[in-house]
Protein backbone atom coordinates (compact mmCIF):
# COMPACT_ATOMS: atom_id res chain seq x y z
CA UNK A 1 0.00 0.00 0.00
CA UNK A 2 1.94 2.90 -1.32
CA UNK A 3 1.93 6.65 -1.89
CA UNK A 4 1.10 9.75 0.13
CA UNK A 5 -2.49 8.71 0.76
CA UNK A 6 -1.35 5.39 2.16
CA UNK A 7 1.17 7.03 4.47
CA UNK A 8 -1.49 9.20 6.09
CA UNK A 9 -4.45 6.86 5.99
CA UNK A 10 -3.22 3.28 6.20
CA UNK A 11 -1.22 2.47 9.30
CA UNK A 12 -3.26 0.49 11.84
CA UNK A 13 -4.31 -3.05 11.04
CA UNK A 14 -6.79 -3.21 13.90
CA UNK A 15 -8.78 -0.37 12.31
CA UNK A 16 -8.52 -1.60 8.72
CA UNK A 17 -9.77 -5.14 9.33
CA UNK A 18 -13.39 -4.29 10.27
CA UNK A 19 -13.57 -1.64 7.53
CA UNK A 20 -12.43 -3.52 4.42
CA UNK A 21 -10.22 -6.41 5.51
CA UNK A 22 -13.11 -8.75 6.23
CA UNK A 23 -14.56 -8.20 2.76
CA UNK A 24 -11.15 -8.47 1.10
CA UNK A 25 -10.85 -11.98 2.48
CA UNK A 26 -14.09 -13.03 0.79
CA UNK A 27 -12.87 -11.68 -2.55
CA UNK A 28 -9.49 -13.35 -2.04
CA UNK A 29 -11.11 -16.78 -1.87
CA UNK A 30 -12.94 -16.27 -5.16
CA UNK A 31 -9.84 -14.71 -6.69
CA UNK A 32 -7.68 -17.75 -5.90
CA UNK A 33 -10.32 -20.15 -7.18
CA UNK A 34 -10.34 -18.22 -10.47
CA UNK A 35 -6.54 -18.26 -10.75
CA UNK A 36 -6.43 -22.03 -10.13
CA UNK A 37 -2.66 -22.03 -9.62
CA UNK A 38 -0.85 -25.37 -9.00
CA UNK A 39 0.49 -26.16 -5.54
CA UNK A 40 4.08 -25.64 -4.33
CA UNK A 41 4.50 -22.29 -6.07
CA UNK A 42 6.47 -19.26 -4.86
CA UNK A 43 4.06 -16.31 -4.38
CA UNK A 44 4.66 -12.57 -4.02
CA UNK A 45 1.87 -10.42 -2.53
CA UNK A 46 2.47 -6.77 -3.51
CA UNK A 47 0.80 -4.21 -1.25
CA UNK A 48 0.05 -7.00 1.21
CA UNK A 49 -1.43 -4.69 3.85
CA UNK A 50 -2.54 -6.62 6.92
CA UNK A 51 -1.81 -9.95 5.23
CA UNK A 52 -5.39 -10.81 4.27
CA UNK A 53 -4.57 -12.14 0.81
CA UNK A 54 -1.34 -13.80 1.95
CA UNK A 55 -3.23 -15.69 4.65
CA UNK A 56 -5.82 -16.97 2.19
CA UNK A 57 -3.02 -18.09 -0.17
CA UNK A 58 -1.47 -20.05 2.72
CA UNK A 59 -4.85 -21.57 3.57
CA UNK A 60 -6.04 -22.51 0.10
CA UNK A 61 -3.17 -22.61 -2.42
CA UNK A 62 -0.62 -24.89 -0.68
CA UNK A 63 2.27 -22.58 -1.63
CA UNK A 64 5.95 -23.32 -1.23
CA UNK A 65 6.44 -19.78 0.10
CA UNK A 66 4.61 -16.46 0.31
CA UNK A 67 6.47 -13.17 0.36
CA UNK A 68 4.47 -10.05 1.21
CA UNK A 69 5.61 -6.47 0.77
CA UNK A 70 3.96 -3.19 1.76
CA UNK A 71 5.09 0.39 2.28
CA UNK A 72 3.24 0.68 5.60
CA UNK A 73 5.44 -0.51 8.45
CA UNK A 74 2.39 -0.69 10.70
CA UNK A 75 0.60 -3.03 8.33
CA UNK A 76 3.67 -5.21 7.83
CA UNK A 77 4.06 -5.55 11.58
CA UNK A 78 0.38 -6.50 11.83
CA UNK A 79 0.76 -9.09 9.06
CA UNK A 80 3.80 -10.62 10.76
CA UNK A 81 2.05 -10.78 14.12
CA UNK A 82 -1.10 -12.38 12.69
CA UNK A 83 0.38 -14.87 10.22
CA UNK A 84 1.66 -17.90 12.10
CA UNK A 85 3.20 -19.80 9.21
CA UNK A 86 6.90 -20.41 8.52
CA UNK A 87 6.25 -20.20 4.77
CA UNK A 88 5.32 -16.52 5.04
CA UNK A 89 7.63 -13.51 5.20
CA UNK A 90 6.82 -9.79 5.04
CA UNK A 91 8.99 -6.83 4.05
CA UNK A 92 8.54 -3.07 4.10
CA UNK A 93 9.10 -1.77 0.58
CA UNK A 94 7.88 0.10 -2.50
CA UNK A 95 5.70 -1.55 -5.14
CA UNK A 96 7.33 0.66 -7.78
CA UNK A 97 10.83 -0.59 -6.91
CA UNK A 98 10.50 -4.18 -5.71
CA UNK A 99 13.71 -5.36 -3.98
CA UNK A 100 13.63 -8.80 -5.59
CA UNK A 101 15.48 -10.34 -8.55
CA UNK A 102 13.86 -10.73 -11.94
CA UNK A 103 11.95 -13.94 -12.60
CA UNK A 104 12.02 -14.97 -8.92
CA UNK A 105 8.31 -15.79 -8.33
CA UNK A 106 5.84 -18.18 -9.90
CA UNK A 107 2.81 -16.06 -8.98
CA UNK A 108 2.75 -12.31 -8.36
CA UNK A 109 -0.49 -10.90 -6.97
CA UNK A 110 -1.91 -7.77 -5.37
CA UNK A 111 -5.13 -7.16 -3.49
CA UNK A 112 -6.80 -3.73 -3.18
CA UNK A 113 -3.52 -1.83 -3.47
CA UNK A 114 -2.79 -0.83 -7.08
CA UNK A 115 -4.99 2.28 -7.12
CA UNK A 116 -3.11 3.73 -4.14
CA UNK A 117 0.28 3.38 -5.82
CA UNK A 118 1.52 6.72 -7.20
CA UNK A 119 2.55 5.14 -10.52
CA UNK A 120 0.39 2.08 -11.30
CA UNK A 121 2.21 1.42 -14.58
CA UNK A 122 5.56 1.31 -12.79
CA UNK A 123 4.17 -1.09 -10.18
CA UNK A 124 2.70 -3.35 -12.85
CA UNK A 125 6.01 -3.39 -14.72
CA UNK A 126 7.74 -4.42 -11.49
CA UNK A 127 5.20 -7.16 -10.85
CA UNK A 128 5.82 -8.48 -14.36
CA UNK A 129 9.60 -8.21 -13.97
CA UNK A 130 9.79 -10.41 -10.88
CA UNK A 131 7.48 -13.10 -12.35
CA UNK A 132 9.15 -16.03 -14.06
CA UNK A 133 8.46 -16.83 -17.69
CA UNK A 134 5.08 -18.53 -17.92
CA UNK A 135 4.20 -17.31 -14.42
CA UNK A 136 0.96 -15.63 -13.37
CA UNK A 137 0.50 -11.95 -12.55
CA UNK A 138 -2.90 -10.96 -11.16
CA UNK A 139 -4.65 -8.46 -8.93
CA UNK A 140 -7.99 -7.16 -7.74
CA UNK A 141 -9.34 -3.72 -6.86
CA UNK A 142 -12.73 -2.51 -5.68
CA UNK A 143 -15.31 -1.28 -8.18
CA UNK A 144 -15.33 2.08 -6.43
CA UNK A 145 -17.41 3.87 -9.05
CA UNK A 146 -20.05 1.14 -9.20
CA UNK A 147 -20.98 -1.76 -6.98
CA UNK A 148 -18.67 -1.41 -3.97
CA UNK A 149 -21.91 -0.50 -2.25
CA UNK A 150 -20.80 0.18 1.30
CA UNK A 151 -18.54 2.95 -0.01
CA UNK A 152 -20.99 4.21 -2.62
CA UNK A 153 -23.71 4.83 -0.03
CA UNK A 154 -21.14 6.71 2.03
CA UNK A 155 -19.81 8.97 -0.73
CA UNK A 156 -23.20 9.64 -2.28
CA UNK A 157 -24.39 10.96 1.09
CA UNK A 158 -21.15 12.85 1.73
CA UNK A 159 -21.40 14.64 -1.63
CA UNK A 160 -25.01 15.60 -0.91
CA UNK A 161 -23.95 17.40 2.27
CA UNK A 162 -20.54 18.59 1.06
CA UNK A 163 -19.93 18.91 -2.70
CA UNK A 164 -16.19 19.19 -2.02
CA UNK A 165 -16.25 15.56 -0.84
CA UNK A 166 -16.49 14.52 -4.51
CA UNK A 167 -12.76 15.18 -4.82
CA UNK A 168 -12.08 12.48 -2.22
CA UNK A 169 -14.49 9.88 -3.63
CA UNK A 170 -12.48 6.81 -4.71
CA UNK A 171 -14.85 6.33 -7.64
CA UNK A 172 -13.62 9.61 -9.07
CA UNK A 173 -10.02 9.45 -7.86
CA UNK A 174 -9.21 5.98 -9.20
CA UNK A 175 -10.17 5.59 -12.89
CA UNK A 176 -7.70 2.68 -13.06
CA UNK A 177 -10.32 0.57 -11.23
CA UNK A 178 -12.17 -0.40 -14.42
CA UNK A 179 -11.73 -3.60 -16.46
CA UNK A 180 -10.70 -1.83 -19.68
CA UNK A 181 -8.06 0.24 -17.90
CA UNK A 182 -6.73 -2.77 -16.00
CA UNK A 183 -6.53 -4.89 -19.13
CA UNK A 184 -4.60 -2.16 -20.93
CA UNK A 185 -2.23 -1.80 -17.99
CA UNK A 186 -1.39 -5.51 -18.05
CA UNK A 187 -0.91 -5.55 -21.81
CA UNK A 188 1.36 -2.50 -21.63
CA UNK A 189 3.49 -4.38 -19.08
CA UNK A 190 4.08 -7.09 -21.68
CA UNK A 191 1.78 -9.70 -20.19
CA UNK A 192 -0.01 -12.23 -22.40
CA UNK A 193 -3.41 -13.90 -22.24
CA UNK A 194 -4.83 -10.99 -20.25
CA UNK A 195 -8.40 -11.28 -19.01
CA UNK A 196 -10.54 -9.38 -16.52
CA UNK A 197 -13.85 -10.05 -14.80
CA UNK A 198 -15.97 -9.05 -11.81
CA UNK A 199 -16.18 -10.87 -8.50
CA UNK A 200 -19.18 -10.05 -6.30
CA UNK A 201 -19.30 -10.91 -2.60
CA UNK A 202 -22.03 -10.22 -0.03
CA UNK A 203 -21.32 -7.63 2.66
CA UNK A 204 -23.81 -8.25 5.44
CA UNK A 205 -24.01 -5.90 8.40
CA UNK A 206 -25.89 -7.02 11.50
CA UNK A 207 -26.98 -3.49 12.31
CA UNK A 208 -26.43 0.11 11.30
CA UNK A 209 -23.71 0.40 13.95
CA UNK A 210 -21.94 -2.57 12.37
CA UNK A 211 -21.92 -0.60 9.11
CA UNK A 212 -21.06 2.81 10.58
CA UNK A 213 -18.46 2.08 13.28
CA UNK A 214 -15.62 1.12 10.88
CA UNK A 215 -15.89 4.59 9.32
CA UNK A 216 -14.73 5.97 12.67
CA UNK A 217 -11.40 4.12 12.49
CA UNK A 218 -9.57 6.66 10.31
CA UNK A 219 -8.17 4.01 7.94
CA UNK A 220 -8.76 4.89 4.29
CA UNK A 221 -10.23 7.88 2.44
CA UNK A 222 -13.82 7.55 3.70
CA UNK A 223 -12.96 6.99 7.38
CA UNK A 224 -10.32 9.73 7.22
CA UNK A 225 -12.94 12.11 5.81
CA UNK A 226 -15.42 11.08 8.50
CA UNK A 227 -12.98 11.84 11.29
CA UNK A 228 -12.07 15.20 9.76
CA UNK A 229 -15.65 16.42 10.27
CA UNK A 230 -16.98 18.26 13.30
CA UNK A 231 -19.19 16.20 15.60
CA UNK A 232 -22.33 17.89 14.26
CA UNK A 233 -21.41 17.35 10.60
CA UNK A 234 -20.43 13.74 11.32
CA UNK A 235 -23.79 13.18 12.97
CA UNK A 236 -25.56 14.67 9.95
CA UNK A 237 -23.67 12.39 7.58
CA UNK A 238 -24.44 9.35 9.69
CA UNK A 239 -28.17 10.08 9.75
CA UNK A 240 -28.36 10.76 6.00
CA UNK A 241 -26.65 7.45 5.25
CA UNK A 242 -28.99 5.69 7.66
CA UNK A 243 -32.05 6.96 5.77
CA UNK A 244 -30.77 5.58 2.45
CA UNK A 245 -29.44 2.16 3.45
CA UNK A 246 -31.72 -0.86 2.80
CA UNK A 247 -32.35 -2.00 6.38
CA UNK A 248 -34.24 -5.27 6.94
CA UNK A 249 -36.96 -5.64 9.55
CA UNK A 250 -34.44 -7.35 11.84
CA UNK A 251 -31.99 -4.45 11.45
CA UNK A 252 -29.59 -6.26 9.16
CA UNK A 253 -28.22 -4.54 6.05
CA UNK A 254 -27.49 -6.65 2.98
CA UNK A 255 -25.11 -5.02 0.50
CA UNK A 256 -22.76 -6.23 -2.21
CA UNK A 257 -19.09 -5.56 -2.87
CA UNK A 258 -17.79 -5.89 -6.42
CA UNK A 259 -14.12 -6.22 -7.21
CA UNK A 260 -12.52 -6.12 -10.64
CA UNK A 261 -9.94 -8.86 -11.08
CA UNK A 262 -7.38 -9.18 -13.85
CA UNK A 263 -4.68 -11.71 -14.70
CA UNK A 264 -2.04 -12.28 -17.32
CA UNK A 265 0.86 -14.58 -18.12
CA UNK A 266 4.48 -13.46 -18.12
Amino acid sequence: MNGSHRKSEWATGEAYEPYAGRWSRLVAREFLAWLDVPTNMRWLDVGCGTGALSQIILELASPLAVQGIDQSEGYVNYARAHTADDRAHFDVGDACALPYPAASYDVVVSGLALNFVPEPAAAEFEMSRVARGGGTVALYVWDYAGEMQLMRYFWDAARTLDPAAAELDEGRRFPICQPIALTQLFQDAGLRKVEARAIDVPTIFHSFDDYWTPFLGGQGPAPSYTMSLSEDRRRGLRELIRTHLPVNSDGAIYLMARAWVVRGER
